[in-house]
């Protein structure tokens, strides 16, 4: 077992937190909106829930990518797992900028399939190189799914 690489697990969560505190300025405000509580279908959890599954996703992610990369054995599996991230967690702020901030659940859907798609790159990745850093996206891999039968059933 290595030992704890303080530098990387403090880059992870920083990048990652980041990452979530931009995507939650285009959520934050419509949360609460007459927009959104107009389209929310009946399954929707209460509000309250999402920054708290959030939170521990991120954090989740967070340490995925930290074992990913202390675990990665050259250079090219590092740039595998920062580009994949990288993408990964684009497609996640550019979702709730879209849904929130543009008001357009349809597209939203779209570019949610391209989330969901590189979740399932991140799951195949992480799971060649440290089968805990895949357990750990399992979760994200599920709620993003249901966001999608959310999304799906505003959208259509």
């Amino acid at each position: 077992m290595k030992p704890l690489n303080y530098k990387v697990l403090i880059a992870s969560l920083v990048i990652v937190y980041a990452i979530a505190f931009i995507g939650s300025t285009f959520t934050s405000s419509s949360v609460s909106s007459d927009w959104y509580d107009s389209i929310k279908p009946s399954i929707t959890p209460p509000n309250f829930v999402f920054p708290i599954v959030w939170n521990i996703l991120f954090f989740l992610i967070a340490i995925s990518i930290y074992i990913s990369w202390i675990s990665a054995k050259n250079t090219s599996t590092k740039k595998s797992i920062a580009i994949l991230f990288g993408l990964n967690l684009f497609f996640n702020v550019l979702w709730s900028f879209i849904f929130f901030s543009q008001q357009n659940p349809e597209t939203a859907f779209f570019e949610l399939i391209a989330l969901w798609i590189s979740i399932i790159a991140l799951l195949i990745l992480t799971y060649r190189i440290n089968r805990t850093a895949t357990y750990l996206l399992i979760p994200y891999a599920l709620w993003v799914t249901f966001a999608g039968i959310l999304n799906w059933l505003i959208a259509f």
